[in-house]
């Protein structure tokens, strides 16, 4: 939207009845302008009577002009005034037009112009002047700056509708984009926590059933003991599914239903659940009282743990993974995680190959880096968060 809009912005579309009502105003105008005249014409010079009533003909689809040439139209018709009257009401109608743009050069040329035609008709026609010529200088005057005054008045008014219009618009469109950011947002952040919470089961499911189908020497109780283990982690994915999708039920509050909030006091149950689904894990925490690390930062740290075993659980099954934390409220937190790339066997879980991506993202909007490479034939995962992320 621009700071000042051009007239053509902010003139309204002229339709057949707009037309209609403004010709028909002409009509009046030029009939009381000429009321005092025309007798005189006809009786005294005739043929000044029929020059005013054909340059009054002659303006009138003028007029349909004045806003392609909307000077030039104006300023023929103040010029025509001074032989004419019957021209009054479309010398009007453009003088009013052509103040409606608010252009203070044209507007002073066509009135001195008015002006002057006034004069000049007055001292033209055949009728006896009671007034004198200064009091006729003075109505001119006053008249002319009237219709002036009233055009550019008509102007501010059809500018100050389009502002406040187009400013109506552009608030309604940047609610529209809003509203579709957050729903954008919404849904990616929706899937970046569906995918935190499930990847990790899913895996743990997906590797148990892998090891059951590949071992031929498992008695019934361990089969059995093995499947109640995959129906437990299936029940728990489930339950956490229906947390995430709780926001989708909730529109009122916007309040995650049971959404889970893990923080970084939750690590050990994070790692004696995937001992139990039969990883392999050395867990070392260096920083000491989990309760002072704040809650933004121990749940990324969380993440970054919990993806780094859900890969390992996916690509290296039965591998040893060795978690190092350290860190300190100066220092910030680091998370070290290694594990051996590669354990023929066990067939890997399918994975998407975005958790890494998507963390690398979160990780960064706190302020941290992640970052994972092969170090020989270990895969390392290290994050570093700032303590007050």
């Amino acid at each position: 939207m621009s700071a000042t809009p051009t007239p053509e912005q902010y003139q309204p579309t002229l339709r057949w009845h707009s037309h209609a009502w403004r010709i028909a105003l002409c009509l009046v105008v030029s009939g009381l302008a000429w009321s005092n005249t025309w007798g005189g014409q006809w009786h005294d010079h005739r043929m000044l009577f029929w020059i005013d009533l054909s340059v009054g003909i002659i303006s009138y689809p003028l007029s349909f002009l004045r806003r392609r040439w909307p000077f030039w139209i104006a300023l023929l018709m103040a010029c025509l005034s001074s032989v004419s009257a019957s021209s009054a009401g479309p010398g009007t109608l453009t003088a009013v037009s052509l103040a409606s743009r608010r252009r203070i050069g044209p507007i002073l040329v066509v009135g001195v112009v008015a002006i002057i035609a006034g004069m000049a008709y007055n001292d033209t026609q055949p009728v006896k002047q009671d007034n004198s010529a200064y009091v006729d200088f003075v109505v001119n005057v006053v008249v002319t700056a009237a219709v002036l005054g009233w055009g550019m008045y008509i102007g501010s008014r059809r500018e100050l509708l389009w502002t406040l219009r187009e400013r109506a618009e552009s608030a309604e469109a940047e609610q529209e984009f809003r509203m579709s950011s957050a729903r954008t947002t919404e849904r990616a952040r929706i899937a970046r926590e569906m995918h935190d919470v499930l990847a990790h089961r899913i895996s743990q499911v997906s590797m148990q059933a892998g090891a059951m189908a590949f071992r031929e020497d498992l008695s019934a109780d361990e089969l059995r003991a093995g499947a109640q283990l995959i129906q437990t982690q299936a029940n728990q994915a489930l339950n956490e599914l229906r947390g995430v999708l709780g926001v989708l039920r909730a529109p009122d509050t916007g309040e995650l239903v049971d959404r889970p909030q893990p923080t970084y006091a939750d690590l050990d149950a994070l790692i004696e659940d995937a001992r139990q689904s039969g990883m392999h894990i050395e867990f070392q925490d260096l920083i000491g009282s989990r309760a002072e690390v704040p809650t933004a930062a121990g749940r990324t740290i969380f993440r970054i743990v919990q993806e780094g075993l859900t890969n390992a659980a996916k690509h290296a099954p039965g591998a040893l993974v060795r978690i190092e934390l350290s860190g300190s409220p100066d220092a910030g937190i680091d998370v070290l995680l290694r594990n051996a790339v590669g354990f023929a066997g066990v067939p890997a879980a399918p994975g998407s190959g975005l958790g890494l991506i998507g963390l690398t993202e979160r990780t960064a909007l706190r302020g941290g880096r992640l970052e994972h490479r092969r170090d020989g034939s270990t895969f390392v995962l290290h994050g570093w968060i700032p303590w007050a992320a």
